[in-house]
């Protein structure tokens, strides 16, 4: 189902999070990102525009131009994924949305995808630490079984991008992330093992991945938006 935005200038936008991953349940939240552009002639104002907005029900987040690429070239998996998102799961493409989609790559370099997503699922680690020894709240159980999905889902994905240039959205065996989810629960230990493996993994592989993101693609690309949007005694 398409949901209109209650933002103009959309170049890209998509499905993403759990129901891309394969993971929803009935009652998951469906989530969207997206980017946008901002009139050209706000960029030379006294004040600095909107860099993003998020929306609740429907939960729906859309980062303007320059921040999305500037998260992107840091490796940052959450604004990632909108790029590679299978194609039924984009609500809204433009040319300027395909064209960053073929420039997907140019974002990419070993240590910042390593970073990122080692970086994000030891966050997600640290967060299972802090719960105890599972005898908590329903609520908490639930919400720990997610962040352990989360953590098994980064490692996994971080370690094809880091070794193989992709980015497969859809996990391959939903059950064994629930499955695991349910196991961290219980015990937050469990998710230490999984973690160790992978940072092993990412030690023990060689990236194909370019030492350096390609910034002057993206730059290309970013000065195309401006002049695109570039209206000459306009502010909207």
């Amino acid at each position: 189902m398409s949901v209109r935005l209650a933002v103009p200038r959309v170049l890209l936008s998509g499905i993403v999070g759990s129901t891309a991953y394969g993971l929803a349940r009935p009652g998951s939240d469906v989530d969207r990102l997206g980017i946008y552009a901002v009139p050209t002639e706000q960029l030379h104002g006294l004040h600095p525009p909107i860099q993003s907005h998020v929306f609740t029900e429907p939960d729906r987040t859309i980062h303007e131009a320059a921040k999305w690429c500037r998260l992107a070239l840091g490796g940052n998996p959450t604004v990632m994924e909108l790029v590679w998102l299978p194609e039924d799961l984009y609500e809204v493409r433009t040319p300027l949305g395909d064209e960053l989609i073929s420039l997907r790559s140019s974002f990419l370099s070993a240590k910042r995808v390593r970073d990122a997503y080692l970086g994000y699922a030891t966050q997600q680690f640290r967060r299972l630490e802090t719960r105890g020894d599972g005898s908590f709240s329903a609520d908490t159980r639930k919400r720990t079984a997610k962040h352990a999905r989360h953590l098994k889902r980064l490692c996994h994905q971080g370690l094809e991008l880091y070794t193989t240039g992709r980015l497969t959205i859809e996990v391959e065996d939903p059950q064994a992330y629930h499955d695991f989810g349910d196991q961290v629960a219980a015990d937050s230990e469990a998710a230490r093992p999984l973690l160790a493996e992978y940072e092993a993994a990412f030690d023990a592989n060689r990236s194909v991945l370019p030492n350096q993101p390609d910034e002057a693609a993206v730059e290309a690309w970013l000065l195309r938006v401006r002049a695109h949007f570039y209206r000459p005694g306009t502010t909207s």
